[in-house]
């Protein structure tokens, strides 16, 4: 009787450990692919600042060369900086940041991984879309005074 009382004990512990490391694993696919997500961005950028500095290049040539084929001491006028790249307003910052960790969260907490973490985005994109929004609208009314 006593082998199967300490039977019974093992295997339920042995259960709970086992649904901790499946959720330690949601978490660490979850973290992974935003990495990932977050590399190909990264990769974007880059490739990007890279044609845009092939572009100015091109450019001064083009004028260096106009300037030379014209014989004219005329002074050449810089051409316009890039355009500086488009910073993410806080509300979508929160809204991707609350999705994430609303998808975490939900994932943990419900039985229904899929499930769980679905609706916890949905929340977590909702709460962190209207807390961005009200720091949007205070740094917004600060640059107007």
């Amino acid at each position: 009787m006593s082998m199967l009382v300490v039977a019974s004990i093992l295997t339920a512990c042995n259960k709970h450990s086992d649904n901790q490391e499946a959720a330690l694993k949601a978490q660490q696919k979850t973290i992974d692919s935003m990495k990932v997500a977050m590399e190909k961005q990264a990769i974007v950028d880059s490739m990007n600042n890279i044609v845009a500095e092939q572009r100015e290049r091109e450019k001064w040539e083009e004028i260096k060369k106009n300037e030379a084929s014209s014989n004219n001491k005329a002074v050449a006028t810089a051409p316009a900086p890039a355009p500086a790249k488009k910073k993410w307003s806080h509300t979508a910052k929160g809204a991707l940041v609350g999705a994430g960790t609303g998808a975490i969260t939900g994932a943990i907490v419900n039985k229904k991984r899929g499930e769980g973490a679905l609706i916890g985005s949905v929340i977590g994109a909702g709460v962190g879309a209207g807390t961005g929004a009200i720091v949007d609208r205070s740094v917004k009314k600060r640059k107007e005074q």
